[in-house]
Parts: C-alpha cells; sequence; structure tokens
C-alpha cells in the first residue's frame, strides 16, 4: 500500500514507501507465538502445583506465594525498559536472550531443592521473560501490513489467554503424573523451538548505541518496587514493625519512591514522564488496571489452597475446575472486539466490575462441601468480568492519550497490573494467615466444660472435649473453620474493592475523535 502527500508547488511528491512482504511469514509467526504461549502458560502453571511445591521445600502457606509474586515482580520491573535494550542491542538479540534466559532460569527452577533457590529462579524466569510479549508483538506488527494487524493482534491476544485456560490444567495434570518440577521442565522443548525458529527466520534491527535509559529513574522505581515486595511478602513471618528487617525493608522503599518522585518531576527526559498523569483517562485507567490485577490473580493464588487443601480436591480436578475462569475471559474478549464502539465503554467496564463483585460475593457463602457445578460457573462469570473489563478499559485508557506519549503510557499500564497482581497475592495471602490466627483464637474461647454443646459432644468419644484425642480432633475442626473465614474475609475484600471503583467510571471521559490505535498493544 502505498500514499502521496501533497507537495509545494514546483517540487515531486513525497512518497511514503510500499509495506514490503515479509518472507517466511507463517514461520516467524508460529515461533514468536510460541514464545508467547511458553511465558503466558507461566503466569498460572504452577498455581495448582504450589501445594506439593510447599511440601517438597518445606515452606509455610505464606512463603509460598513468594514463588508467584517473585515472577511478577521481576516481570514489572523489566517490562519498561524492553523497547530501550531493543533499540541498543537489536531486537532479535535481545529476544533470543530473553528466550535463552527463561528456558535456563525454568530448568534451574526445576531442579531447585529449597525455597530459597525456586524463588531466586522464579526472579530470573521473570527478569528474562518479560520482554518476550512485548518483542513478539512488535514483529508480528511489522511482517503484516496495517490492513492484516487486526487479524495477527487476535491471534496474537489467544495465544495470551492461552496461559489462564490452559495452565491450571497443564499443570495440575503434570503435578499428579510426573512431577511439579515438570510445570518448568515443559517450557524446554517450547523454549527450543522457539528459539530455533527466531534464529532461522527473524532479520535483526538496527541497533541505535546512542539510545538512552533513565537509569536513576529506573533503578529508584526498581528498587522502591523489590522492597515494598520484601515489605509486604515477609511482613506477617515478621511480625511487621517489631521486626527490624521490616522497618529497614519499608525506609528502603519510602526513600527510593521519594528520590523517584523528585527526579521525575525535577529531571529531563525521565524514565516515567510526569505529563502522562494530565490525561484523566490515563490517571483513572492505572488505579482500574491495579485493582484487575488485585482481584483477578490474588483470587487465583487464594483458589489453589481452598481446592487442595481446605476440600481435599487432587491436583487434576483442581485445575479443570479452575480452567472455564479463563474460557470466560477469552469469549467475553472476542465479544468485545465487536462491542467496542458500539456500546458506551463506561457501561462495560460497569458490567464487568458487577460481574467480578457478583463473582466474589458467591465465593463469600462458599464452604467446603460447595459443588463442582457452582466453581465452574462462578470462576467462569469472574472471567468473563475479567473480559468485559480488559479491552474496554484499555480503550478507555488510551483513547484521549497524546499519541507520543502512547509508548511509555503502555509499559507504565502494564506495570501497574503488574503490581497489582503481585501485591494483591501478597496482602491477601498476609490476611488469610493472621485472620485465621484470630478467628482460630476467638473460636477456641467456646472450648470449655461449661459450654452446653461441649457436654454433648462429649458423648461422642471421637470428640470427647476433655481426652487428648477429641482435643485434637476439635482443635483440627476449629482450624478448618477458621481458616474457611479467613477465606470469606479475603474474597469479601475483594469485592469491596470491585464496588468501591464503580464510580471512577463516572470521570472517565470519550475522546471527541479516536485515535488510530491498536489496542492490543497492551495485552502484554
Amino acid at each position: 500500500m502505498s500514499a502521496s502527500a501533497t507537495a509545494a508547488p514546483g517540487r515531486a511528491p513525497l512518497a511514503i514507501p510500499a509495506f514490503v512482504p515479509v518472507a517466511n511469514r507463517g514461520a516467524i509467526t508460529a515461533c514468536v507465538i510460541l514464545a508467547v504461549i511458553m511465558q503466558a502458560l507461566d503466569t498460572t502453571i504452577a498455581n495448582v502445583a504450589l501445594p506439593h511445591i510447599q511440601g517438597d521445600v518445606a515452606a509455610s502457606a505464606d512463603q509460598i506465594n513468594w514463588v508467584l509474586t517473585s515472577y511478577i515482580v521481576a516481570a514489572a520491573i523489566m517490562t519498561p525498559p524492553s523497547g530501550f535494550l531493543a533499540a541498543r542491542f537489536g531486537r532479535k538479540r535481545v529476544l533470543l536472550s530473553a528466550i535463552i534466559g527463561f528456558v535456563v532460569a525454568s530448568m534451574l527452577c526445576g531442579m531447585a531443592q529449597s525455597l530459597n533457590q525456586i524463588v531466586g529462579f522464579r526472579l530470573l524466569q521473570g527478569f528474562f521473560g518479560a520482554s518476550l510479549v512485548p518483542l513478539s508483538q512488535s514483529i508480528l506488527l511489522d511482517i503484516y501490513a496495517p490492513e492484516e494487524r487486526g487479524s495477527a493482534m487476535a491471534l496474537f491476544g489467544v495465544s495470551v489467554m492461552v496461559g489462564p485456560v490452559l495452565g491450571p490444567v497443564i499443570g495440575g495434570w503434570l503435578t499428579d503424573n510426573i512431577s511439579w518440577r515438570w510445570v518448568f521442565y515443559i517450557n524446554l522443548p517450547i523454549g527450543l523451538a522457539a528459539m530455533l525458529g527466531v534464529m532461522a527466520f527473524v532479520t535483526e534491527t538496527k541497533s541505535n548505541m546512542l539510545a538512552r535509559l533513565d537509569w536513576l529513574g529506573f533503578g529508584m522505581l526498581s528498587v522502591a518496587i523489590a522492597a515494598l515486595q520484601m515489605f509486604l511478602d515477609r511482613g506477617e513471618q515478621k511480625d511487621w514493625f517489631s521486626s527490624g528487617e521490616i522497618q529497614i525493608e519499608a525506609l528502603i522503599a519510602a526513600c527510593a519512591f521519594y528520590i523517584f518522585l523528585v527526579h521525575t518531576f525535577t529531571g529531563e527526559n525521565t524514565f516515567v514522564k510526569p505529563r502522562l498523569f494530565l490525561d484523566r483517562n490515563f490517571s483513572v485507567g492505572m488505579l482500574f488496571i491495579f485493582v484487575v490485577g488485585v482481584t483477578y490473580l490474588a483470587s487465583m493464588a487464594l483458589m489453589t489452597p481452598y481446592l487442595q487443601t481446605l476440600m481435599g480436591y487432587p491436583v487434576v480436578t483442581a485445575g479443570l475446575v479452575m480452567g472455564p475462569r479463563g474460557v470466560g475471559t477469552m469469549i467475553c474478549m472476542f465479544l468485545m472486539g465487536r462491542l467496542i464502539g458500539k456500546v458506551d465503554t463506561r457501561i462495560l467496564l460497569l458490567i464487568g466490575l458487577g460481574l467480578t463483585a457478583w463473582a466474589m460475593y458467591d465465593m463469600t457463602a462458599w464452604t467446603p462441601d460447595v459443588s463442582q457445578t457452582r466453581i465452574v460457573v462462578t470462576g467462569f462469570v469472574q472471567g468473563a468480568g475479567l473480559g468485559f473489563l480488559f479491552v474496554p478499559l484499555t480503550t478507555v485508557t488510551f483513547e484521549t492519550l497524546n499519541a507520543s506519549l502512547r509508548g511509555d503510557g503502555t509499559g507504565l499500564y502494564n506495570l501497574s497490573r503488574n503490581i497489582g497482581s503481585s501485591v494483591g497475592i501478597s496482602v491477601v495471602s498476609a490476611l488469610l494467615t493472621e485472620n485465621t490466627q484470630v478467628n482460630h483464637a476467638n473460636l477456641a474461647t467456646y472450648v470449655t466444660r461449661y459450654n452446653p454443646a461441649m457436654r454433648e459432644m462429649a458423648s461422642t468419644h471421637a470428640m470427647h472435649p476433655f481426652s487428648t484425642s477429641g482435643l485434637t480432633a476439635i482443635d483440627g475442626m476449629i482450624t478448618q473453620q477458621a481458616t474457611v473465614i479467613a477465606f470469606i474475609d479475603d474474597f469479601k475484600l475483594m469485592m469491596i474493592m470491585s464496588l468501591a471503583v464503580m464510580p471512577l467510571v463516572f470521570l472517565l471521559k470519550k475522546a471527541k475523535q479516536v485515535p488510530k490505535m491498536d489496542h492490543s498493544a497492551v495485552m502484554e
């Protein structure tokens, strides 16, 4: 496709170069899609394996979630500078390094013998995996003509959503039939195929050695995020501010964030452009996507111990009943592609928040006797809520943003989503542990010889409140009830968060003229 601009009198028209077809386009598409699928799988494939990993590395219930949060935090920190790395060193070179590093880190995760090792290797996974999605997407945008990019991005979107759909199912099957270590080893054949394809078919881009990154801004933001995550992950274990370690982590996070803010608002060409937040839609969208990160991945992290520990589900069954969540998201994301522009995006956002809040409300009524059908239906509704939120939210967030700021905006947008996910997982895990202890203490006050209900239980030897075996059985029952109530408290918190952001929908405004933007550019 070519076009020409009107030139000044006496000059030839300026021709815009036509799109040049790329050889082996199908092979390039296949190998970069494989890289995306590999990264997408790792966001959820380890969830159902967590109880097995916890048993092997002797971790507590709150510690095992570090396996999830370490990966998310590393990916969050390293996603924004992906564009700089590709410009400085060449896109093919950076993509190959990312694939190789991701596979090596995956193998190390599978061989890990302690919690510290697996968390460290998951950090490496996130570090290398962060650039896989944005670089793969930029390659697809380059090899397809403008009129074909919609179809290419639809395929890209499906590959991104494969993780939530297939991750729990594949992870459950591998854990049950082979070992939890294979949820990481499975990346080896996928990664090798992607690597060989990239080496054979993808051409290198020009490197720009003059490209610069605001290292001070990037460094301070990275330190602030890492220190905050350590504070949240270890706070419950260390009894929060009574621990010197937690005080130091809080101080480092606060100081680093302060330096980052001062530098951002006083420096030039900073890592984050303050002008971004002058756009009301972008500012509101950043808050929205943070809440989406909290409610979706945090609830996924809660579902694994609920299903496997409280309900006693086999790991494969747990994976199967969690899978419909991703199916609901995928179906509604395709539906949103047809509704965007025809229905007010604010209405779609309200529907998405309503579905999410309803799912969380339903989960507050769950007990260990809840049926599989109810779990599947509620999960599907929650996934549908995310589908109603994701595409319209992306659209309205960038609808009024200046085109020159969209590249920086997409990186910050994804950073907010990832931080929401990691913070959400840490907070609900800490609350689960703390509330279980509080609820246990409250319920235990009723276990006394003067309680009529206890005297009635004395007739049953197994639950005799005044024998050692009876007290042990009663303590187990109290612990289970205390844990169920703690889960309900977490689900209620996420329901309240979903309802609380609803009024912000009315702060969003419609653009006078919708910019030409591929909104799938922020799907990573």
